[in-house]
């Protein structure tokens, strides 16, 4: 979302689906779908019925494509589209949008080390024999609102054995 994304305001040339979809590097499904989803206008039709594309919708299939390479949802890009497209969206709202998203990042990043942290907690509780054949019931959470982790892990395979381990 720099300003290598900017709308070509140009629409001299038209090309078919499939032209349009070898300039982008994308599928004609997927230049289906993003009409659909209102990510390109819609395109005119020939007589023929065959749609028309313009450079415009080349210049915005590209910035949809580059915005997905940066992370962003297909939901976050149709939210600033129309912006992009009549030229209101500037410097500022990019900023915004960058920022936003790498607090976003930030937050899945320390979930994903969150839940690295409970696997290799879990990993370390194991207390069967490594060819043990568990059932659904010893390796399942007992109450499904608790996380399956180290607790519920250590009791299952405690059980199994035939004792009693108390989780930390």
């Amino acid at each position: 979302m720099s300003s290598a994304y900017c709308v070509i305001t140009s629409a001299h040339t038209t090309m078919n689906i499939s032209q349009v979809a070898k300039a982008v590097g994308v599928s004609t499904d997927t230049v289906r779908y993003y009409e659909k989803q209102g990510l390109i206008g819609t395109p005119t039709r020939q007589t023929n019925g065959y749609r028309s594309y313009t450079d415009t919708h080349v210049a915005l299939l590209r910035f949809v494509r580059g915005a997905q390479a940066l992370g962003f949802s297909l939901a976050e890009i149709n939210a600033i589209v129309p912006q992009v497209s009549q030229g209101t969206f500037g410097r500022t709202e990019i900023e915004q949008q960058l920022a936003a998203k790498m607090t976003q990042i930030d937050a899945h990043m320390a979930h994903l080390r969150n839940l690295k942290k409970e696997l290799k907690a879990t990993f370390a509780a194991l207390q069967c024999e490594p060819r043990t054949p568990l059932t659904t019931m010893q390796v399942t959470a007992p109450d499904p609102s608790s996380r399956a982790g180290v607790a519920v892990v250590q009791r299952s395979f405690a059980q199994r054995r035939g004792t009693v381990h108390r989780s930390k």
